[in-house]
């Protein structure tokens, strides 16, 4: 029985019931391929289903409103994913008359469609014959065939691309795709794999070998950068009603224009007393009289290529920041914007805030 047999006849006997699983429609199979380049299927699947219930059809979604589409995918991170998203819907509305294209040479040129997502879509919307190799399907050839060079190398990547052509089943392009995915997913695992369960355990050149646990090959990462954020949380009171201030952040730097406290960013780690003594502090309080709360809320919060040392400091505030880069927003408001997953983590522990506002009349 050859591989191609095996992993499909594998995959409809253990396959996880997956909504994407169940539609060719184009647009959703996009949407989930989005969704799953850098996030769990168990997470990814809750915003699937909230994703394609607000935006049914690539129309829906090239007349959304960023922040709305921000604000959905809150917490999944890697946000251009979800603003390429966008931008290609709305290039195939004008370009396509909102019909997803069916060739590779097209559906390759829409914003946010790499060569993965593009053979993923033509594989499962259309049933056309292109391999798809995501992070899975790499772990499980490269433990069939014993490959213990660095996976993440582009030779690697190449190396197993080609093995992964000669096995590819042209003639079940949909099917192959999904089957090598879910077989990497849930029994050939990063840890753990179920070998001695394995159906194709007697041609694993990596389980003959006792290879396993050693494949896939990374090289050693290198350190991440660390960095210190002092978000300052400005309150007050105007006409009985509580405020605060937010800004959107513009720099091609992580969370692209997702919305934040007013942010000092600092080479070092600092106490109160350093940060109000600061320049950028007093730059940004001017002349206002402030009542500090005298306690930080401090988070680590760890990305793929750095980790953010944060502290919240709350200020009460005698009177409206001047900047114009700052937006006034109702306390009972804050949930509407779309926030990064570590402004969110303080919102919910304080966002009932127990304190005496400063007055403005």
């Amino acid at each position: 029985m050859d591989f191609s047999k095996k992993i499909i006849d594998w995959y409809f006997q253990h396959k996880r019931n997956l909504p994407w699983r169940k539609t060719k429609d184009a647009f959703k199979i996009w949407v989930s391929e989005v969704i799953l380049q850098q996030t769990r299927v168990e997470q990814g699947l809750t915003y699937y289903k909230a994703f394609v219930k607000k935006f049914p059809d690539v129309y829906s979604l090239a007349a959304a409103n960023e922040n709305d589409v921000l604000k959905l995918w809150q917490g999944l991170g890697y946000y251009t994913r979800a603003r390429n998203m966008m931008a290609g819907a709305r290039q195939i509305v004008e370009q396509y008359n909102g019909i997803v294209p069916n060739t590779f040479e097209q559906i390759i040129k829409i914003k946010g469609i790499g060569s993965y997502s593009a053979s993923a879509i033509l594989s499962f919307a259309f049933n056309k014959p292109y391999p798809v190799m995501d992070g899975n399907v790499k772990r499980v050839l490269a433990r069939y065939f014993n490959i213990g060079t660095d996976i993440k190398s582009k030779a690697t990547e190449n190396l197993i691309f080609r093995k992964l052509e000669r096995l590819f089943d042209k003639k079940n392009p949909a099917d192959f795709n999904q089957a090598i995915m879910e077989f990497g997913a849930l029994q050939c695992k990063i840890n753990n794999p179920e070998c001695t369960q394995c159906v194709l355990k007697s041609s694993c050149k990596a389980f003959i070998k006792n290879r396993v646990s050693k494949i896939p090959y990374t090289l050693k990462k290198t350190e991440l950068k660390t960095r210190f954020f002092y978000y300052l949380v400005p309150l007050f009171k105007f006409k009985n009603e509580k405020f605060t201030y937010l800004e959107k952040r513009q720099d091609d730097d992580i969370w692209r224009h997702l919305y934040q406290f007013p942010l000092i960013e600092s080479e070092k780690k600092l106490n109160i007393k350093d940060l109000i003594k600061s320049t950028a502090y007093k730059k940004l309080m001017n002349d206002n009289q402030a009542e500090i709360v005298p306690s930080m809320s401090t988070y680590l919060h760890k990305l793929s290529h750095q980790i953010i040392e944060a502290a919240f400091l709350q200020v009460n505030i005698s009177k409206e920041l001047p900047d114009e880069n700052y937006i006034k927003v109702k306390l009972v408001d804050l949930k509407k914007y779309p926030v990064s997953r570590l402004t969110e983590k303080y919102l919910n522990q304080n966002l009932n805030l127990k304190t005496n506002f400063k007055k403005i009349f």
